[in-house]
């Protein structure tokens, strides 16, 4: 089981094989692209699905809004006065899809539904591309403290 939401992105994304390795909150010092960052934004009460206040038993459920970043090398040197494309066109796409409407069985709480929201692509600079996938998770709010394995 992750400890968090975005462990359990994380965990989900390393089980489709895409050959990219992905971290929560950052990649480790000197990582080379491709990589994924998955970080949490905020956590908003569910106005729609949150249960009665009257009953503090209630099951109270929010809406977790997460930005998974793909990080790609937009060009590789191919001889000393050529450069090929390097980014891998439609796996930030790829990735939406495999995002939107999944399970999360590892994640700490119960997952409803996950959206993709939108995916953003921001020009290159420093020679990487990236695409930004806003994700959407409505789950419960957690009652209680996840302690890392």
């Amino acid at each position: 089981m992750a400890a968090s939401t975005e462990g359990a992105i994380k965990a989900r994304l390393e089980s489709l094989a895409f050959g990219v390795p992905a971290f929560r909150d950052g990649p480790r010092e000197g990582q080379a692209p491709p990589f994924i960052v998955i970080e949490q934004q905020d956590i908003t009460t569910n106005q729609r699905a949150s249960g009665d206040f009257r009953d503090p038993d209630a099951e109270v459920t929010v809406i977790e809004t997460l930005t998974v970043d793909l990080i790609q090398h937009a060009r590789l040197k191919a001889g000393p006065r050529v450069a090929r494309n390097a980014e891998r066109y439609g796996l930030a796409e790829t990735i939406a899809v495999a995002l939107h409407g999944c399970q999360l069985p590892t994640s700490p709480v119960p997952v409803t539904a996950i959206r993709v929201r939108d995916i953003d692509r921001f020009p290159i600079a420093g020679n990487r591309i990236r695409h930004s996938i806003t994700v959407e998770v409505h789950r419960a709010l957690s009652r209680t403290e996840v302690t890392p394995a």
